[in-house]
């Protein structure tokens, strides 16, 4: 009686390369891709919003068209200018003394 045992099979030929990538790459190649796809999409519709022409209204006075208004210009330098005399203020006033006994 002859005991048959497994052959090994010393087969190292290449196989057919197929590009076989796992469930996770999958998901990622197919994410990145519709991802290219919608930011296209929204950089495209951005840029028809933004290159759209302006018009300015036309205005009899002078032919200029009036843009900033000087009261709220004057509001904020009045504003900025109180902030300059307080830091002034501030940073010429003598430090007061503190008590080491405390």
């Amino acid at each position: 009686m002859k005991i048959n045992f497994f052959k090994k099979e010393n087969n190292f030929k290449k196989k057919e390369f197929a590009f076989k990538p796992n469930l996770y790459w999958k998901f990622t190649l197919l994410g990145t891709l519709i991802m290219v796809i919608l930011f296209s999409f929204f950089g495209y519709y951005f840029f028809r919003q933004i290159n759209k022409e302006f018009v300015l209204p036309t205005t009899s006075d002078n032919g200029q068209i009036p843009t900033i208004n000087t009261d709220r210009v004057e509001k904020v330098l009045n504003i900025f200018s109180e902030r300059e005399n307080k830091s002034n203020q501030i940073l010429n006033s003598p430090a007061p003394v503190v008590d080491p006994s405390l």
